[in-house]
């Protein structure tokens, strides 16, 4: 009979570090060039006019001035038209 209890192994210790993931400049505020805009996993927000989008779907600034967002419809593969936010650097 043993005189110490077992100790087991804890499963569920494992976790990630956050991604950081969200909208860095907001409407109205003043970009340079090559500065993040968005950060997004998938295309949930769209780049406009002054903006392009990296491999990670990461919203950049293409040249200076002011971000303003806005509402367009975009058609899907099915032609299903769907709502999704414009970024635009004027």
């Amino acid at each position: 009979m043993s005189k110490v209890k077992a100790g087991g192994s804890s499963k569920n210790n494992r976790d990630s570090a956050g991604k950081r993931l969200g909208v860095k400049l907001y409407t109205g505020q003043p970009v340079k060039t090559g500065q993040v805009i968005v950060r997004q996993t998938g295309a949930s927000k769209r780049a406009g006019k002054g903006t392009f989008m990296s491999r990670d779907y990461t919203i950049h600034a293409k040249q200076d001035g002011v971000v303003r967002y806005q509402d367009r419809k975009y058609k899907k593969f099915t032609g299903k038209s769907v709502p999704r936010t414009e970024v635009v650097v004027e």
